[in-house]
């Protein structure tokens, strides 16, 4: 068989291709089966308006019908939408430090906090973002996963799939835990660093937390500074310490 074998079936054509090209791919591909479960849906909904409408004694249940069968339609449309979206940094289509520092700005200015991005810390990675504000310091990174992918912890250990997230969590302690040390001695506060990680895409309930990271979901990130402040500093203490900080650390391009 001239450019092909009898021993490749159609779907290996994707073979090769990176698991979001193929995610984006069957996506397409399975536009008009989205379409016709969601007809069926819609239609259910329609069957299901109609006899409440005549349970309850409402009138024009044709019409109550329609609405139920639009609304069960439109939020499937909606949940559809919501789950590829969900999957947009992952894919690269968005960047996830540009989201949560959107969010964490909208949020966490008004409470007095500050936030600087794209900074390095000396001697070790970089950071997407550092929050200083009256209830202490935290270093915010963005990671994103594949939609499969179950975030957890069993035990004490922290579980990314199928493989051991130590790495990804020794690095982002070791990198609070550095600058700890630099805006300690810089400032002459005295400070400890919470190290969190907003996720993007992936399996994960709220929050979990192992091996000293915190991971959460972009838009519970300043809910949790919020409500668990992990030190008490005045508004002077605040600003030494966010212009210390502008100061030793270098910004990223």
């Amino acid at each position: 068989m001239p450019g092909g074998s009898i021993y490749v079936t159609p779907d290996d054509q994707v073979h090769g291709l990176s698991p979001q090209v193929m995610y984006e791919q069957f996506w397409i591909k399975e536009a008009d089966q989205r379409r016709k479960a969601r007809a069926v849906k819609a239609a259910v909904g329609l069957i299901v308006g109609i006899l409440l409408a005549y349970r309850f004694d409402l009138p024009s249940p044709p019409v109550i019908g329609l609405v139920a069968g639009l609304l069960v339609g439109a939020a499937d449309m909606f949940w559809v939408w919501h789950s590829y979206e969900a999957t947009a940094v992952w894919r690269g289509r968005r960047r996830g430090e540009t989201i949560t520092g959107k969010l964490l700005r909208r949020k966490l200015r008004k409470h007095g906090y500050h936030i600087l991005d794209g900074r390095a810390v000396p001697g070790q990675a970089s950071i997407d973002h550092l929050v200083i504000g009256p209830g202490g310091i935290w270093v915010v990174d963005n990671e994103a996963w594949d939609p499969d992918t179950e975030i957890a912890r069993y035990g004490e250990r922290l579980f990314l799939g199928e493989k051991y997230g130590s790495k990804v969590a020794k690095a982002l302690v070791d990198a609070s835990e550095s600058l700890a040390a630099v805006l300690s001695k810089e400032s002459g506060i005295p400070v400890t660093i919470e190290p969190l990680l907003a996720v993007h895409g992936g399996e994960l309930r709220r929050t979990v937390t192992a091996e000293g990271l915190t991971l959460l979901k972009p838009r519970l990130v300043s809910r949790w500074i919020i409500r668990g402040p992990r030190a008490e500093f005045d508004e002077s203490q605040v600003e030494l310490l966010a212009r210390t900080a502008a100061r030793v650390l270098r910004r990223m391009s």
